[in-house]
């Protein structure tokens, strides 16, 4: 079965993953270090979340689209030294945030319409470049690992409660390591992938001022993907994942101080993310997939600066080879759940009815 039918159609739902749980915005796949050969690939994909809510005690008084646009990418590249060693590296985005409650002229609530938190921003910026090696047993088996320098800064302005936040840019380490069976004959793949957390330190400001250092920890996860042809030029596809959204936290000293103990941005619970797609081999250069995705709803408030709560999925995706380039694009729609806010003294808020849409290409070159 061509390739183009399996990799490509999985690559590219994974590129277009609307607003998926926490900060995520990539699945952190490594399936290009199953291309035969030497491989270059570069992959864009961009999603506009449309996500507003309104407070409870006044459904008039709301938040207006508080989560900006976003585009984000990934370069990757691998090669094959002989029948069983395979390297490779790729550099993406798997996380972040783009926060801005719009501001507004009339008089703040309880006094007016306006929106308790208008003017609030936060901004999270996390790049991975990863290195991984993948050794092939034999027909059916083989196992791979890496090692991940993660780069990550941040910063917020809550007027509000007159409070803002930078980070410095701080780098660190954490690793992969996975297995895979597959069976040619009927192009079966089941690959499992587990991704370390990694703990950065950063220096900060509060309130323009230097503040002590604090921790926060990019969660560990695990993949499961999966593939396998299950009628002539017909493939069915899957992608499974864990993250342990529960151990993060982002708690500065100083509003953490401030605040009674809470957290900027937490989360009670960890995701489990499903994907599942159908691709179907059209002709020698067009193949093309349906998919659908599912993350389940936590429990509890969410944070003021990430209300979303769970997601259902539906995209298609399209792939066309010539020679040796391939490309594949697609587009996504994303319904988010319902999320809850908590507002102290002006109550609790409701987002419902939100929704994103994602579109992504990827292009690729064998040789």
């Amino acid at each position: 079965m061509n390739k183009l039918l399996s990799t490509g159609a999985i690559l590219a739902s994974s590129t277009i993953a609307a607003h998926a749980g926490g900060l995520e915005r990539a699945d952190q796949s490594v399936l290009f270090m199953f291309e035969k050969g030497s491989y270059a690939e570069i992959a864009l994909g961009h999603v506009n979340p449309s996500v507003s809510g309104s407070l409870d005690a006044a459904p008039s008084v709301t938040s207006g689209d508080m989560l900006e646009s976003y585009t984000t990418g990934s370069l990757s590249y691998k090669t094959q030294l002989n029948d069983q060693w395979h390297v490779g590296i790729q550099l993406s985005e798997p996380h972040g945030a783009d926060v801005a409650y719009p501001t507004s002229t009339d008089l703040p609530f309880p006094y007016g319409t306006a929106y308790p938190l208008q003017g609030t921003t936060a901004q999270v910026d996390i790049t991975n470049l990863t290195a991984i090696v993948r050794y092939q047993a034999n027909e059916n088996v083989s196992v791979y690992g890496g090692m991940r320098v993660g780069t990550a800064s941040g910063k917020v302005d809550i007027p509000l409660q007159g409070y803002t936040m930078s980070t410095n840019r701080q780098a660190d380490y954490g690793y992969l390591a996975g297995v895979a069976y597959e069976r040619p004959d009927i192009a079966l793949r089941v690959a499992l992938t587990y991704n370390s957390a990694i703990t950065h330190e950063f220096s900060v400001e509060e309130n323009g001022a230097p503040s002590l250092p604090f921790e926060t920890t990019m969660p560990q996860s695990v993949n499961l993907e999966f593939q396998t042809g299950i009628a002539a030029d017909t493939l069915l596809f899957g992608v499974v994942r864990w993250v342990d959204w529960s151990e993060f936290d982002i708690s500065p000293a100083g509003y953490a101080m401030a605040t009674g103990g809470d957290s900027l941005v937490s989360y009670d619970e960890d995701t489990v993310s499903y994907r599942l797609g159908i691709g179907r081999q059209f002709t020698d250069a067009w193949s093309g997939a349906l998919t659908i995705g599912y993350e389940g709803q936590s429990s509890g408030f969410t944070g003021n600066l990430g209300p979303t709560n769970g997601y259902t999925t539906v995209g298609v995706a399209a792939s066309y080879t010539h020679d040796n380039m391939k490309i594949t694009a697609g587009i996504q729609y994303a319904a988010i759940g319902e999320a809850n806010t908590d507002l102290g003294a002006f109550g609790t808020t409701t987002f419902d009815d939100n929704s994103a849409i994602g579109a992504g290409v990827r292009i690729g070159f064998s040789y």
